[in-house]
C-alpha cells in the first residue's frame, strides 16, 4: 500500500547566505549535516476531485520542492518548512520526489508513494501499544484498503487529534495513565469513511528498563567511589541509616547492573564507611531516574562544617547525570576533608547509581603517552574512501619545523573527491583513554583555515566513534595539532579516521600527517579567574543572526549554584538563524597559558540544547577556537566547562556564545554568568 525509498545526495553548494554584523563572525555551516527524516503528509478532499495536500517536514531543512510524479512535469516550486503544496491528480498510484536542501546546500530527496482512490476505505486494521520504553506513551497505526491517511483521536481532555498517512506510526504521551476511549478514522478520496474505537489503558513505567550510563574508566587516585560498579566502593557503607525517614530502601537489578531504590522519598541518607577526604577531588558525579520526582536536593555532609547542598532538576522516566563542581558546595562554606553522609531530598521515588568523588586525570600534563603511529617501521593498512587517492607512507617532503623524520603519510584528496572524503587506518591494541584523552597529529597543510576532521571509532562497530575538528593555521609548513577526545563515550576505539579540507570537494590538494600520539591533558597551574560576572559596568554586545539583542538583567532565577544579582539574557528570536549568538570583547586577551578551561554558569529551558562557545582575536577573527556542550538540566542553573586546551596560541580578547546551535529560533529565552578561566 505503501512504498517509501530513500535516496541520498550528498554535496555541497556553499553560497553567501547572509551577511551580519561581520563576516567572520558567522560560524561555518558547511559541516552541519545534510537533512534528515524526510517525508511528507498526504491528505485528501473527501469530494471525488483529487485534490491532493501535500506537506513534506524534516529535519535541518531550509526549503523544500516536490515533483508530483505524474508525468505532468509540474512540481510544488519552494516551500518553506510548515508549507504544503496541493496538487489534483487521477485515480492511481504515484510516487511523488521529495528534495529537502539544508542551509548550507546539502540536499537530501525522497521517493514516497501516494495511493489516490475515490473508494471509500475498506479492511480497517489497527494496532494500539503501549511504547515498550517511554512512559505514558502511546503508539497506533493503521492500515486499510484504499485509504491515503487517517486521523487518530487520543480521547484525552484536550481531545487531541493528529493526522498521518495511512501504514505510518503515530505517537502521543499523557499526562496520566488511565483508561482512554481511542478513535482511528481512515480516509479516501471518497466522502466515506471508517472508523474504529477502543477503550485503551494507557500505563505508567516506574523503573528504568535500562542501565545508568557506564562511567568512565579512571585511576584509582583520582575516584572516591560510593556506589559504583565501575570502581572500589568505601567500604562499610550503610545505604539505609535509620534517620527516621518515610524512605523505603531496596537494591534492585536494572538489566544487569544493581542500583539504589528510594521509594516514597521525604529525606534519605547515607553513611559513609569511613570518613573522606575528597579535597583533591574536583568534582561529584551522580546518576538519578525518576518518574515522579521533579527535583532532588543533594546533600554532601561534613563532620565540621555540617552540610551544604545543590538541587537538580530530573527530566522523568530517563537517566540524569550530573557532574557537580565541588566548588558549588565549598562556595557555601562546606569543608570536604571531612565529609562523612550524603543527605537526598525530594519526594516520589529516585533510582541512584554511579555516586563517585572525581579529578582530572593525574598524569603530567602535555606528555606522549603512547606513540600510535609514526610511519617509520611497517605502514599501515590505510583505507580511503570518497573517491579519493589511496593514502601511503612516503619520505618527508618538507623535513623541517617540528618534524624532521623521514616518513610520513601523504593524503591526496583528489579533484571532485567527495567532501567528505578521507581514509583510515586500524591501531594494534584499543585506545586506553582512561588517563591521557588527547591525540596530537603534526600536519602539513597548502591550505590556511582547513578543517581537519579527526575521528576515532570501534572497528568492529563503526556505529561507536566520536570526531572533533581543528583547523590549520599555517600554509606548507609542519604544526602539531592536538585533538581533545576527553568526552568520547567509553567505547573500544582502535581506528584513526582522518579528513582533510572537510566539507569542500577535492582539488588535488597534497596534505602530510605524521607522528599520531596520545598525549595527557595539557595546561598549568591551578584554580581559577574570573574575567565576566555582569555585575559591574555590563560589557558592549554585539548580536548576529536576526535574534534580539543581548542584555544585562536582574538575575530571574537566584537558586541553586547562581544567586549573584545580574546575568545575560539570550533571547533566540523566533525564526532566527540556526546559527544565531552574540558577542563581548574582554578587557585584555584571555590567559590560556595558566589555564586550559573556561566555566560558565548557562539557564536553558530545554535538555540537550547545543552551546557553542567560540573565543577569537578581535583584531583578526581568522584566529578563533570553538568547542560546543550540551544542556543537561532544564530551567534551572548548571555550571558548563569548556575545553579549550586545544585553542592554538593567539591572543583571544572576544567571546561569542551561541545557544540551541544547529536549531532556529524559537523565543527561547537562556541566561549564561559567571565566565571564568579554570583548569
Amino acid at each position: 500500500m505503501k512504498n517509501l525509498k530513500y535516496i541520498l545526495s550528498l554535496f555541497l553548494v556553499i553560497t553567501a547566505f547572509v551577511s551580519c554584523v561581520q563576516e567572520d563572525d558567522i560560524p561555518d555551516v558547511s559541516t552541519l549535516p545534510a537533512p534528515t527524516n524526510v517525508a511528507a503528509v498526504i491528505t485528501i478532499d473527501q469530494d471525488n476531485s483529487g485534490l491532493v495536500t501535500i506537506t513534506p517536514t524534516g529535519e535541518n531543512v531550509a526549503n523544500f520542492r516536490v515533483n508530483y510524479g505524474d508525468g505532468s512535469g509540474e512540481d510544488s516550486g519552494v516551500l518553506n518548512p510548515g508549507e504544503s503544496a496541493q496538487h489534483t491528480y487521477q485515480e492511481g498510484s504515484y510516487e511523488i520526489v521529495i528534495a529537502a536542501s539544508s542551509i548550507n546546500g546539502k540536499t537530501t530527496t525522497v521517493a514516497q508513494t501516494i495511493v489516490v482512490s475515490f473508494q471509500a476505505p475498506e479492511n480497517l486494521i489497527v494496532t494500539i501499544e503501549n511504547d515498550a520504553a517511554i512512559s505514558k506513551q502511546v503508539n497506533v497505526m493503521a492500515t486499510a484498503d484504499f485509504a491515503i491517511s487517517y486521523e487518530v483521536n487520543f480521547g484525552d481532555p484536550a481531545e487531541t487529534v493528529m493526522m498521518s498517512n495511512i501504514d505510518e506510526i503515530v505517537s502521543f504521551t499523557y499526562v496520566d495513565a488511565g483508561v482512554y476511549t481511542i478513535t482511528v478514522t481512515a480516509f479516501s478520496g471518497s466522502v466515506d469513511t471508517i472508523s474504529y474505537s477502543e477503550d485503551f489503558e494507557v500505563t505508567e513505567i516506574l523503573a528504568p528498563l535500562v542501565a545508568a550510563p557506564t562511567a568512565p574508566a579512571r585511576q584509582p587516585e583520582d575516584v572516591i567511589s560510593i556506589y559504583s560498579a565501575a570502581y572500589t566502593d568505601i567500604a562499610g557503607t550503610d545505604f539505609y541509616p535509620d534517620w527516621g525517614q518515610q524512605t523505603v530502601f531496596e537494591e534492585v537489578d536494572v538489566a544487569g547492573d544493581l542500583v539504589i531504590k528510594y521509594g516514597n522519598l521525604n529525606y534519605q541518607g547515607i553513611q559513609y564507611g569511613e570518613t573522606i577526604d575528597a579535597s583533591a577531588m574536583e568534582t561529584l558525579h551522580i546518576d538519578v531516574w525518576t518518574a515522579d520526582a521533579t527535583q532532588v536536593e543533594i546533600y554532601p555532609i561534613s563532620a565540621a562544617s555540617g552540610e551544604q547542598q545543590v538541587t537538580k532538576t530530573l527530566n522523568p522516566s530517563e537517566w540524569n547525570s550530573f557532574d557537580i563542581p565541588l566548588s558549588d558546595f565549598t562556595d557555601q562554606g562546606l569543608t570536604i576533608n571531612d565529609l562523612i553522609q550524603f543527605k537526598f531530598v525530594g519526594s516520589g521515588t529516585i533510582f541512584l547509581d554511579n555516586i563517585y568523588y572525581y579529578k582530572a586525570p593525574s598524569t603530567a600534563g602535555g606528555t606522549t603517552c603512547e606513540v600510535l603511529q609514526d610511519f617509520e617501521g611497517a605502514a599501515p593498512a590505510f583505507t580511503s574512501f570518497g573517491n579519493i587517492a589511496d593514502t601511503q607512507a612516503v619520505a618527508n617532503p618538507d623535513m623541517s619545523g617540528v618534524n624532521t623524520t623521514a616518513n610520513v603519510a601523504q593524503f591526496t584528496k583528489t579533484a571532485g573527491s567527495e567532501v567528505w572524503a578521507g581514509t583510515f587506518f586500524d591501531l594494534a591494541s584499543v585506545l586506553d583513554l582512561s588517563s591521557c584523552n588527547q591525540i596530537s597529529i603534526k600536519t602539513w597543510s597548502p591550505k590556511l583555515g582547513a578543517t581537519v576532521r579527526f575521528k576515532i571509532e570501534n572497528s568492529a562497530d563503526n556505529s561507536q566513534f566520536y570526531e572533533t575538528d581543528l583547523t590549520t593555521t599555517t600554509i606548507n609548513e609542519w604544526e602539531t595539532l592536538v585533538f581533545d577526545v576527553s568526552a568520547a563515550s567509553a567505547f573500544n576505539y582502535d581506528r584513526i579516521v582522518i579528513f582533510f579540507d572537510f566539507g569542500v570537494a577535492g582539488d588535488d590538494s597534497l596534505y602530510y600527517f605524521d607522528e599520531v600520539e596520545l598525549v595527557s591533558s595539557g595546561g598549568t597551574g591551578g584554580g581559577s579567574l574570573g574575567f565576566q560576572d555582569f555585575e559591574g559596568t555590563a560589557p558592549t554586545f554585539v548580536t548576529f543572526g536576526n535574534m534580539a539583542d543581548i542584555q544585562v538583567i536582574a538575575n530571574p532565577d537566584m537558586s541553586g549554584i547562581n544567586t549573584t544579582g545580574n546575568v545575560a539574557e539570550f533571547s533566540k528570536t523566533g525564526g532566527s538563524e540556526v546559527w544565531a549568538g552574540g558577542f563581548f570583547d574582554t578587557a585584555s586577551p584571555l590567559d590560556l597559558t595558566t589555564y586550559n578551561k573556561i566555566s560558565i554558569k548557562t539557564w536553558s529551558p530545554k535538555n540537550g540544547a547545543v552551546v557553542r562557545l567560540k573565543i577569537e582575536n578581535s583584531a583578526d577573527d581568522s584566529q578563533f577556537f570553538e568547542v560546543d556542550m550540551s544542556t543537561t538540566t532544564t530551567n534551572t542553573w548548571e555550571e558548563l566547562e569548556f575545553d579549550v586546551s586545544s585553542a592554538q596560541a593567539f591572543n583571544y580578547d572576544r567571546v561569542v556564545m551561541f545557544f540551541d546551535f544547529g536549531v532556529a529560533g524559537d523565543d527561547s529565552v537562556y541566561y549564561y554568568d559567571e565566565l571564568e578561566l579554570k583548569n
